[in-house]
Parts: C-alpha cells; sequence; structure tokens
C-alpha cells in the first residue's frame, strides 16, 4: 500500500477514534448527570410536590408556605363560586376531621383559591364560615401571578372557562398531605372518603 494511502488511513483511524471518545465522554457524562438529578429528586422517595409561595389569608394578612410548618396540612385549591367539588370536598374534610378525634388537633385545612378575580379575603372568610365546612379552615388568595405560583409548585391545574359574570373554574381535585416540615407526604383523592381519608392520615402521622 502507497505510504500516502497508508497514512490517509491511519489519519482516518484517529479522527474516527477521537471522534468515538468525545461521543462516549458525552453519553457517560450526560448519564452522571441523569443520575444525580434522579437522585437529587428522588431523595425523599416522594414527588417533588409543594415549594414557595406568597399569597393573602382571609383575615388579609400575607403568609408564605413557612405557615405549614409545625403541624400537619391539607392543602387543596377551588373556589368559593364551585358549584359540587369544592363544598363536597370540604363537607368531606369536616367528616375526617370527626374520624381523627384528637389527631385533628394536629392539622390544618388550607384552602387556596384560583379564582382571584372573586375571591378577595372577605370572600374567603364568609365562604368558610358555612356550616357543614371544617373548623379554622385557612383560605389563601392573592394576586392572578401569585396564585399561579402557588399552583405551579402544588402541580395544581386549573383553568377559567367562560367570559363574563358566568365564568367558572376547572381545576384539579387533589388534597395534598403535607408534613409538620411543609413537606409533600401523600396525594388524597377527593372521593376517597372521610374513613379511608383519615386512615391515610393516621398512616402519615405514625411514620412521621
Amino acid at each position: 500500500m502507497p505510504r500516502r494511502t497508508v497514512l490517509l488511513f491511519a489519519g482516518a483511524c484517529i479522527a474516527i477514534a477521537a471522534a468515538l471518545a468525545v461521543v462516549t465522554m458525552v453519553v457517560v457524562t450526560g448519564r452522571e448527570q441523569a443520575a444525580q438529578s434522579l437522585t437529587a429528586s428522588s431523595e425523599t422517595g416522594q414527588p417533588l410536590v409543594g415549594g414557595p409561595f406568597q399569597l393573602v389569608d382571609q383575615e388579609g394578612r400575607t403568609v408564605d408556605q413557612t405557615m405549614l410548618e409545625g403541624r400537619w396540612s391539607l392543602v387543596f385549591f377551588g373556589f368559593t363560586y364551585c358549584p359540587d367539588f369544592c363544598p363536597t370536598t370540604l363537607a368531606t374534610l369536616a367528616a375526617t376531621q370527626a374520624q381523627l378525634g384528637a389527631d385533628a388537633e394536629k392539622m390544618q385545612i388550607v384552602f387556596i383559591s384560583v379564582d382571584p378575580e372573586r375571591d378577595t379575603p372577605q370572600a374567603l372568610k364568609d365562604y368558610l364560615s358555612s356550616d357543614g365546612f371544617p373548623r379554622g379552615v385557612i383560605g389563601l388568595t392573592g394576586t392572578p401571578d401569585q396564585v399561579a405560583a402557588a399552583a405551579k409548585v402544588y402541580r395544581a391545574y386549573f383553568q377559567k372557562v367562560g367570559e363574563g359574570d358566568a365564568y367558572t373554574m376547572n381545576h384539579s381535585l387533589t388534597v395534598y398531605l403535607m408534613g409538620p416540615d411543609g413537606q409533600f407526604r401523600s396525594a388524597i383523592a377527593h372521593d376517597l372518603g372521610p374513613d379511608r381519608s383519615a386512615e391515610l392520615i393516621r398512616r402519615a402521622m405514625e411514620r412521621g
């Protein structure tokens, strides 16, 4: 084989080897980064639910995520004009409180409005004082941007439907159980019922 051909062939082999080395390094590095990312997001074994927010309660006081610290919390999203799911969920949580007995004193219920246009602090205060709803529910609202930010960290969906005064809000129905450290523990389906909800909450409290 002529010397020039040999040199060209050797050069091509070196180039291919170098390219393969680069590709291998990129693939391995990418896998390592993905593994690190999975490890970071799986340290607690729980989905990444919850996080920083800033809202206003029904007394007009500014609050943030630290309000969840020190007590167990049931957090869910809704609105005062909700015709069915929100009042049903609140009534179910009232029955869940009764099932929990003394353990209910360790818990607070947090209702975050997805309808800040209508749900002022006073509107929340009036609504949550209705008979049949849980005692001591904390209602939260804010600017549209604040509400959207809170919903985002909880992976909660909502969307305005319709125009004018007759509009309504589509929204997710999950109730989030948060621990005294403010971290997510479990999701509670809105239709789970008071007996099973209380059982799930008790088990979470036992685990801490």
